[in-house]
């Protein structure tokens, strides 16, 4: 059997899902923000100023378009990116390690928001690293593997807790330093395998795949454990068979990289028989073809046909519309803001219904077992919505010729039922609302980087995307801030100042609910203007992509 080689994109895929695996320590606040809360002597606002900061993040697609387009791409690339990250991911979580142990003296809160927003920006150079290289190395599937990265990282919250849970039980001050640590070497030893492979290796769909099922398996594995945890109590031993399961599942993608190799080599094995085979019948048609063998700047090769002869200069004008718009570019563009609008109605509002989670299951009367196992299976629902909204649009794109927007319209609208649905305060409304937010949310954080792509061009992407990711700590401030908190603390009473009742949060979704209803009617407009240019210029690309 042939040696697996380590310069494929299939590795660079299995590399970046590894470290997109230990890349979500920001969804854990809760974890430790007990202990930051406790020995800081933070009151809730202030904690909660501090908890603002671990949702930004931008400079990293700047980095990322500078190491990739470099003329020496051999000495930069994505490698660059992630250790920046894995550099600030240490110094980010080890200083606030240090603050909690008591090795520092208690910084001040504006210090604490410097560590925060350092360890936020590592997980913002993670995930562009990561994101970007696998749209540039699949961008025929660019929606399916958005969805595959975005949601290891929508699951990789639920892996880390499992990871605490196994070895740090009851342990938060220990658990930062890992947050400081894990992530850092995991992302070093990785990141070199981590590469911009332009080349159509062929059945890519399919193995891209059986990426998604095993992403499926993991949470469904996820899901159960975490809904086993809350009904039995685990004794140490069952944590440990449970973990080392949990490790030989993502360890499972490796199986897919040795068989699209093997797969790769019987391909070019064949090849080789027919062209020896040609070149002893006919030596010449064999050196003509190669002559006409040709690679376009995506990478994709084929070979010339009568479709290409018919091709007029308008059909190649239009090829050549597909722009790689550079950051200030794009922000002049109405495109870009109403992605920017939709984004911070939808991803702002779903930030402001996870972090106010526990109180919403006390003010309903829901008991802390209840609203525990909600806020647990957050990450399953994000997963979800992440991997199935990049999964579905592809599909579609690819069979129906649907504009990518239009998910964008019908998961806004959906969210919006949602919050519908949690406002009624009906039994088991906020369980069957969460649901559908949870999907809805997740699913705008795969939809947005790959509409980006698409619109913008890949190049500088990264520096897009991440900038329109800052709608949704601001959508999150707004909804938090001055709709969530304030209603809530209006309706309070008592020496806790808490609140009781469906009139504490009611007013709050259905003002998110109207918010969400406009980022859809946003993202219409988005797709009404964006229609034409995905019929001719996406769908040609694809067609063109996937000859020969």
């Amino acid at each position: 059997m042939d040696v697996l080689k380590l310069d494929t994109k299939w590795v660079s895929n299995i590399a970046s899902i590894w470290i997109q695996c230990t890349s979500g320590s920001l969804y854990t606040f809760s974890i430790y923000s007990s202990v930051l809360k406790s020995t800081q002597a933070y009151d809730q606002s202030t904690l909660d100023t501090v908890s603002v900061f671990k949702d930004i993040g931008v400079l990293s697609g700047v980095l990322y378009s500078s190491a990739t387009t470099a003329n020496h791409r051999r000495r930069t690339g994505p490698w660059l990116v992630h250790l920046v990250g894995a550099v600030q991911c240490f110094l980010g979580y080890f200083l606030m390690w240090a603050s909690v142990a008591g090795l520092i003296p208690r910084p001040p809160m504006a210090a604490m928001c410097l560590f925060m927003l350092v360890a936020a920006h590592a997980q913002s150079f993670f995930n562009t690293a990561n994101v970007v290289t696998g749209v540039r190395n699949f961008p025929n599937y660019s929606g399916t593997i958005v969805g595959i990265m975005k949601g290891f990282l929508g699951l990789s919250g639920a892996i880390l807790i499992q990871v605490y849970e196994t070895i740090f039980t009851n342990k938060p001050t220990s658990y930062l330093l890992m947050l400081a640590l894990l992530p850092t070497i995991n992302t070093l030893l990785l990141m070199w395998f981590v590469r911009i492979n332009n080349t159509n290796e062929g059945d890519e769909k399919k193995h891209l795949d059986s990426f998604s099922l095993i992403a499926l398996v993991i949470a469904a594995y996820l899901m159960a454990i975490i809904i086993l945890e809350h009904i039995f109590l685990f004794q140490f031993a069952i944590r440990v068979i449970a973990f080392v399961l949990l490790m030989l599942l993502l360890a499972s993608p490796l199986c897919i990289a040795i068989r699209a190799h093997q797969r790769d080599s019987d391909r070019i094995s064949q090849t080789l028989v027919i062209e020896r085979d040609q070149l002893m019948d006919d030596p010449n048609q064999l050196v003509a073809e190669k002559i006409y063998a040709r690679q376009d700047s995506a990478g994709y090769r084929y070979l010339p046909s009568s479709t290409d002869q018919e091709m007029d200069n308008n059909d190649r004008r239009t090829l050549q519309a597909e722009q790689n718009l550079n950051l200030l570019q794009a922000m002049r563009t109405v495109d870009f803001w109403i992605l920017f609008l939709a984004m911070a109605c939808g991803m702002g509002s779903g930030l402001a219904t996870v972090n106010n989670m526990s109180q919403i299951g006390g003010s309903l009367r829901y008991t802390s077992f209840e609203t525990g196992t909600l806020v647990s299976l957050w990450s399953i629902w994000n997963f979800l919505g992440r991997f199935g909204a990049g999964y579905v649009s592809d599909y579609f794109l690819h069979s129906r010729g649907c504009a990518r927007p239009l998910f964008m319209v019908i998961t806004l609208a959906i969210m919006s039922i949602g919050y519908l649905v949690i406002a009624s305060g009906l039994p088991g409304a906020l369980y069957a609302g969460s649901v559908l937010v949870g999907v809805c949310y997740g699913s705008q954080w795969s939809l947005m980087p790959t509409i980006t792509s698409e619109i913008f061009g890949v190049v500088h992407m990264g520096t897009i995307f991440n900038t329109i990711t800052i709608a949704s700590p601001v959508g999150s401030y707004i909804f938090s801030v001055r709709v969530v908190g304030y209603i809530y603390d209006k309706e309070a009473s008592g020496a806790g100042k808490t609140c009781t009742g469906t009139q504490c949060f009611m007013l709050s979704f259905l003002i998110m609910a109207s918010a969400t209803l406009l980022g859809s009617l946003a993202a219409l407009g988005l797709y009404f203007r964006t229609k034409s240019f995905y019929n001719q210029v996406i769908l040609r690309r694809l067609i063109h992509s996937l000859r020969g």
